[in-house]
């Protein structure tokens, strides 16, 4: 299993964070290596709690994947959690936690993964400190042409 952690400070309201990272259907606009989503079967669990089931196309050079998962948005904790349906993963959790700063918004990305294909396992891993920072600077610049340069940038924080 694999497990990563990111946290920053960004110049932006947790509600507008919170937002752009919901609306999946929008990251093959700016996030390079998804080349297809497709959210379907909404749902209201409850008075601000969301759910949508989304199946994601992602690619790198000439690995291509296709995965299922639901995505859990929860507009009063201003938290999405992201659970693994089906696809090449034995498991896939990542949560997205967005807190009054300050200084703006701290985000904090938390993601759990473990493929079934060990090569697989063992060539995505390599990388992926890499991918889930690039990931992250995918969202950040998403926001700055949504909501504007607030500030110089974010600050990473532990």
């Amino acid at each position: 299993m694999h497990c990563h952690r990111v946290s920053r400070v960004l110049p932006y309201t947790p509600d507008q964070l919170f937002d752009m990272v919901g609306d999946v259907d929008r990251y093959p606009e700016f996030v390079p290596w998804v080349t297809g989503m497709s959210a379907t079967a909404p749902r209201v669990e409850s008075a601000g709690i969301t759910s949508v089931d989304a199946q994601a196309t992602v690619g790198f050079s000439v690995l291509k994947e296709r995965f299922a998962t639901r995505v859990r948005r929860d507009a009063n904790k201003r938290e999405i959690t992201v659970t693994l349906i089906s696809g090449p993963f034995r498991k896939l959790r990542n949560l997205w936690l967005f807190q009054p700063h300050e200084d703006g918004c701290k985000v904090i990305f938390d993601i759990e993964f473990e493929f079934k294909s060990k090569m697989l396992d063992l060539l995505l891993s390599a990388n992926f400190d890499r991918a889930v920072n690039k990931l992250i600077a995918c969202f950040q610049a998403r926001a700055e042409r949504l909501y504007g340069a607030e500030s110089p940038g974010a600050v990473e924080v532990a």
